[in-house]
């Protein structure tokens, strides 16, 4: 008889979904196959407890199916803190389509997917995220109500990259007022790390504001025609955690703020646009803190993009959107003063706050 040796980096396989952290009891896991389109997908539903979930579709070439299981179970929950923290009447949920969206994405697949998301009766209301674009919303709404952020000419909000561009800049301020005594960003050294849309927008509000801005991402050409447009720098070396800076803004994928970065991160405030920046919350959050740098929840200050789109479920204009993603500064100050006084990190501050919301809405539920 033999018998087989899982390595401690295996063991986790035993209890793929469950038993994960990430888990966190979901309300639902559904995986989609469609063999004729080529579509693998996999949506997260983690609780709906102050509405329908709403939260993004994201396509990316993941390594396995482990990674993109992992990752929408942490987006997915990501989704339900920051509606809940906003003020949204909404769960959270989020999606992920595994493949490559420049070579694999094709209208049938979005169909495909979109009719995956109508089985869901609307428990579960789709968005578009990276990969994704507000024309490939427009499709998934040919077979669904059940999808936002689709063009402004189909009556929708359109693209909410820019509004979640602006929510973090209002929350990076919020952290200069905390940590500098001035929410002035100008002559700030701002690492901007991923310049895809949101990115960009991003970019654009620092140089206007006068900050010195350094870009870095892993596309070249992205690279070139943003320091064309903006004259910010590129960033040439290779480990722009040990370089000068005051503000480290991530804006691609997560988990940025890891055990091999944060002891050489030269930062003293991180607030940026990508979702799950700590690769550990609490681990990392404790650490951040103990260190003197401010971070600035992402669930909180990325949040314009929810608060775009939760628009055409709310039908209010873009006056009202811009004043509710403006009010990211004054819950951000509110969340940093509150972990000072209590003597906690700002993800646990902000996630009390958040999960206070819904435990009050739970009980109002049962009466």
């Amino acid at each position: 008889m033999t018998t087989d040796v899982l390595s401690s980096k295996e063991l986790y396989k035993i209890d793929p979904v469950f038993g994960q952290n990430s888990f966190d009891d979901h309300e639902q896991i559904v995986f989609c196959n469609d063999k004729d389109t080529g579509l693998k997908a996999i949506i997260g539903i983690h609780n709906t407890v102050l509405g329908p979930a709403l939260g993004g579709t994201r396509m990316w070439n993941y390594a396995n199916e482990w990674e993109a299981l992992n990752d929408v179970l942490r987006l997915s929950r990501g989704m339900t803190f920051k509606s809940a923290i906003t003020g949204l009447n909404l769960g959270g949920g989020k999606a992920v389509i595994i493949g490559d969206a420049k070579t694999q994405k094709t209208p049938e697949l979005m169909r495909s997917f979109g009719e995956y998301v109508h089985s869901l009766s609307g428990k579960y209301i789709t968005a578009e995220d990276v990969g994704m674009t507000t024309e490939d919303m427009d499709i998934v709404r040919e077979v669904t109500p059940y999808v936002t952020g689709i063009s402004e000419s189909k009556g929708g909000a359109g693209n909410p990259s820019p509004i979640t561009a602006y929510g973090v800049f209002m929350g990076m301020k919020a952290a200069a007022k905390f940590q500098y005594g001035s929410e002035i960003l100008e002559d700030k050294k701002v690492c901007v790390q991923g310049i895809g849309h949101v990115g960009e927008a991003l970019v654009e509000h620092l140089v206007n504001e006068g900050a010195i801005v350094t870009i870095a991402d892993i596309n070249q050409e992205r690279l070139e025609e943003v320091r064309s447009k903006y004259g910010v720098t590129i960033y040439g070396g290779n480990d722009i955690y040990s370089e000068a800076m005051d503000i480290y803004a991530p804006c691609a994928l997560g988990a940025t703020i890891n055990d091999e970065t944060i002891h050489k991160l030269q930062a003293t405030i991180v607030a940026g646009a990508a979702n799950n920046q700590l690769a550990d919350e609490n681990k990392h959050g404790k650490i951040l803190q103990e260190r003197g740098i401010v971070y600035a929840p992402d669930f909180l200050i990325n949040a314009g993009g929810i608060i775009n789109v939760y628009a055409e479920l709310e039908d209010y204009d873009k006056q009202e959107i811009m004043r509710k993603t403006e009010n990211i500064y004054n819950t951000t100050l509110e969340i940093l003063d509150n972990a000072k006084v209590n003597n906690i990190t700002t993800h646990t501050a902000a996630l009390n706050i958040a999960r206070e919301r819904i435990e009050t809405r739970k009980r109002e539920n049962s009466k």
